[in-house]
């Protein structure tokens, strides 16, 4: 594949990626019965406030990001995105999307969005144009003082979801589901969307003066 059409298809990937996030945010959301640790956080701020469950997550990535200035993180187009365009998508889903309360159709509606959030990982991640601003504040962290990766995801997940609790966000089997399955689910998705390097230009014998050029 041209570098040309990588840049298509690594574009093309992070923007359905990043919509498919949040449509699958809005899934387990009205599921109700429970979600991840940050949308406990955006859901409990909602409660609070009142703000569109869009606009809190919005405002959430970008309070992330200024975290990043003092752990000396950079961000990709595929940062300042995901901060843009998860939170509206999130937005339409719940338009759409209703609320579920017979108890099968909850677990069918968690599942379904639990699976369309670890594809949409897979594309935006797998798209390398940056990594969310949640993801980048737990590999700051890591690379800046050297903390086990494990030690900082569950430190920060943690704190959290118990502001996020406190707050009134909803934690229930959803919540203990999403913190059991995402990682090994997402494990797969992400090396299955990678987008390749683009191809070493390599060079070649110049038969009419036993010079090389470059392909």
């Amino acid at each position: 594949m041209t570098p040309p059409l990588l840049w298509t298809r690594r574009i093309a990937q992070l923007l359905v990626g990043l919509f498919l996030y949040g449509i699958a945010i809005a899934m387990m959301v009205r599921a109700g019965i429970g979600v991840g640790p940050w949308d406990v956080l955006t859901q409990g701020i909602v409660a609070q406030t009142g703000i569109s469950f869009g606009i809190v997550v919005i405002a959430v990535g970008a309070i992330v990001l200024l975290l990043w200035i003092p752990i000396r993180q950079k961000p990709g187009i595929g940062t300042v995105l995901n901060i843009l365009l998860i939170g509206p998508a999130a937005d339409v889903g719940l338009a759409f999307i209703p609320q579920q309360h017979e108890w099968w159709m909850q677990g069918l509606l968690f599942a379904a969005g639990l699976a369309l959030l670890a594809v949409a990982t897979g594309l935006y991640v797998g798209a390398r144009l940056g990594p969310g601003p949640r993801d980048g504040l737990m590999t700051g962290i890591h690379a800046r003082f050297g903390w086990k990766i494990w030690i900082v995801r569950t430190g920060i997940e943690v704190t959290v979801l118990v502001v996020g609790w406190l707050l009134g966000g909803q934690v229930g089997i959803g919540t203990l589901a999403f913190a059991l399955l995402i990682g090994p689910m997402v494990g797969l998705t992400i090396p299955f969307f990678r987008v390749p390097e683009a191809p070493a230009r390599r060079p070649v014998a110049d038969p009419t003066s036993g010079g090389e050029v470059i392909a």
